[in-house]
């Protein structure tokens, strides 16, 4: 039985998924960049959005950082999404500042289809995560992802424009958000540019923790008014 197709983001109260972007964002994690008061800024803002993550036992053990961390209901939900996930698909935006950023052992560990308009041969990471391009479509990409994850879900990783992507062309099934009590003003909106007239929603789980709500829907296909079956 196939799983489901599902993404899974820390949200700020205003709707953000990420800081306002830097005037060169390949050069985010340059280390001649470190000064730089916007890079600072951006870091310091994505800390604030991702801090719940941050002390959490499975986080340690998922970056090889060592013994230790919490445990409770924060580590039990940032476990259970990595557990669920067969395959993930994300947008190359997503993969050129995480290739500069991830560890040599990425912190996916199952296949990972990068949506692109470039042909590339699979990276192969230590620790089982393998990167594959795909250059002709979101469609494609995760019709492979789906055969790679097999009975398991696909975890679609992001940025905001491909999971929006994914979203409005109703091949989501379900999604989780980390709503953290931090405002950015602006950045990337989660939801700028959904299309509402095709999706609903119906919301299956709301847990807070100390740090974050987490907020799980399941996705439908919006019928348009005056339909009749």
């Amino acid at each position: 039985m196939a799983g489901k197709v599902f993404f899974s983001v820390s949200m700020s109260l205003d709707g953000f998924i990420a800081p306002e972007s830097v005037p060169v964002e390949e050069e985010l994690f340059a280390p001649d960049r470190q000064d730089d008061p916007d890079v600072q800024r951006w870091m310091a803002q994505w800390a604030e959005l991702q801090q719940w993550l941050f002390p959490l036992r499975f986080l340690r053990e998922n970056l090889k950082l060592g013994e230790g961390g919490e445990e409770g209901r924060d580590n039990d939900v940032a476990r259970e999404t990595f557990e669920r996930t067969g395959a993930s698909v994300m947008g190359k935006r997503m993969f050129d500042l995480g290739e500069r950023s991830w560890p040599e052992e990425a912190p996916f560990h199952t296949p990972v289809f990068v949506v692109t308009h470039t042909k590339r041969d699979p990276w192969e990471r230590p620790g089982g995560t393998t990167f594959h391009f795909v250059n002709d479509g979101i469609e494609q990409a995760l019709e492979q992802a789906r055969e790679a994850a097999g009975d398991r879900d696909v975890r679609i990783a992001g940025g905001g424009a491909t999971i929006l992507e994914h979203l409005n062309a109703g091949l989501v099934d379900e999604f989780s958000i980390a709503l953290s009590p931090v405002l950015f003003g602006a950045g990337a909106r989660l939801f700028d540019g959904v299309d509402a007239s095709r999706v609903a929603l119906e919301q299956v789980r709301s847990e807070p923790s100390s740090r974050v709500t987490h907020l799980t829907y399941t996705v439908h296909r919006r019928e348009p008014r005056g339909h009749s079956t």
